[in-house]
């Protein structure tokens, strides 16, 4: 593996791949996407737990859009802070196991957590207490798994690949889990709500605490190929100073923009549940055959991200994936809508994959826990943000038209955002990545 340091931006210095075989990347593309699969499903706030909980809060507790926008936007500000909790993973050697010390100590608290909560009375009040503290304690293995996998990639000139992979295997849990949702709710609406609940929670419990055990596992081809960054200043406000970092910035305000989407979430639900007649069902396999409609662009991406230098990937992706929500503007049925996921999933696959490339190769060296978990974090605040934008578009003008223009028009403006990224670090393709200002 590579033991060079990077050089300061804006120089024309790229290093070469790495000796990596072909078994061995497959091997680490492997151990990441057995890690990704269950922690996606786990995840409080988004895994299989979250549509079931919000229809819970919308048909039996019977919250109206803002409301429901509201809770979402308090139960996630554990998310908010999620930089802070990458910080402590490149800061913090827990058990001298580095990620998996983390994945081992905070898996099975996580699932202790769930365990308590699923015997705790249904109220809003205790499932907004559930998901900020369960929340809080599973960012600890999500960065873990952020930090390891950004530096893999980083480290070995494939961060397009990584992207690719990444995001793939974490579809896949994301489809189930809506499919899966959407049936769930149902459970919840009778007077077995708080059974139905408890089961949910258990699940979460088993979850995590096969990601404990899958942390005891120590495969040589990972772990013995990703060089330990961690410690290399004295003191944490030297860390801190070190994410003055100017590329970081692009592809955080590019990563801003992609995922603001006013009105993609909450008022969409609402607009095919009340007016087109759509049922829970419908809502969760819209949202999975959204998910699954990235999968065939994300492995294009993989194969392209060999072949082209990012820069063209990030400008097409994103000339595709600016109308993306158009074809909303078509449909009048619930059946429609149904079909015109597919074309709105597949339109936004290279974009988000690319958007990843970018930070992944931002990531200021020893800090990729933190550079990932600060995207995490402004992801979920911009759509949580986002969220209450457009419902309030959709409740005041009563058309969901306003939202998917709102879209568009914040969509294309990541055109020029792309102007400020430093040319150096998107001339390449993987394998010959530039060397960029991270340290």
């Amino acid at each position: 593996m590579t033991t060079d340091r990077p050089a300061a931006a804006g120089t024309a210095t790229t290093v070469t791949s790495t000796n990596l075989s072909y078994l061995v990347r497959r091997r680490i593309f492997l151990y990441l996407g057995i890690l990704i699969v269950p922690l996606t499903f786990g995840a409080p706030g988004s895994g299989l737990i979250d549509i079931p909980i919000t229809f819970l809060l919308k048909n039996k507790l019977h919250l109206k859009a803002h409301e429901l926008a509201d809770f979402r936007l308090v139960s996630a500000i554990p998310l908010y802070l999620s930089f802070v909790f990458g910080f402590i993973r490149d800061s913090w050697n827990p058990f001298g196991m580095r990620d998996r010390g983390f994945m081992l100590l905070f898996g099975a608290l996580t699932a202790g957590l769930y365990i308590l909560f699923a015997f705790t009375p249904l109220t809003y009040g205790t499932l907004l207490a559930a998901v900020l503290v369960l929340t809080a304690s599973f960012l600890f293995v999500a960065s873990a798994q952020n930090g390891l996998t950004s530096t893999l990639g980083q480290q070995h000139a494939m961060s397009g690949q990584i992207s690719a992979v990444w995001n793939i295997f974490a579809s896949i849990p994301t489809v189930a889990a809506l499919l899966l949702g959407g049936s769930l709710s149902n459970m919840l609406e009778g007077k077995n709500a708080d059974q139905a609940v408890r089961i949910l929670f258990l699940i979460g419990a088993a979850i995590m605490a096969s990601i404990a055990i899958y942390a005891l596992w120590r495969p040589s081809s990972v772990f013995d190929n990703v060089r330990d960054e961690g410690g290399k200043t004295h003191h944490p406000l030297d860390d801190i100073r070190r994410l003055a970092h100017w590329p970081i910035y692009p592809a955080l305000l590019i990563w801003f923009l992609w995922n603001f989407a006013p009105g993609s979430a909450t008022p969409l639900q609402y607009y095919l549940q009340n007016t087109l007649g759509a049922n829970d069902t419908h809502w969760g396999q819209w949202n999975a055959i959204f998910a699954v409609s990235f999968i065939p662009t994300f492995m294009l991406f993989g194969l392209l991200c060999r072949r082209l230098p990012l820069k063209t990937l990030l400008v097409w992706g994103t000339v595709i994936a600016v109308p993306q929500m158009a074809p909303l503007l078509f449909i009048h049925s619930a059946d429609g809508a149904l079909v015109a996921a597919v074309p709105i999933g597949l339109m936004g696959g290279i974009a988000t994959a690319a958007y990843m490339d970018l930070i992944i190769r931002s990531c200021p060296s020893g800090l990729q826990g933190t550079m990932l978990m600060m995207a995490g974090g402004l992801n979920v605040i911009v759509a949580r943000f986002g969220d209450v934008l457009g419902t309030n578009l959709y409740d005041y003008y009563g058309s969901f038209s306003v939202c998917v223009i709102a879209i568009t028009v914040v969509y294309a403006l990541i055109l020029p955002a792309l102007l400020l990224v430093p040319k150096p670090l998107i001339a390449t393709a993987d394998g010959q990545m530039p060397k960029s200002a991270v340290d």
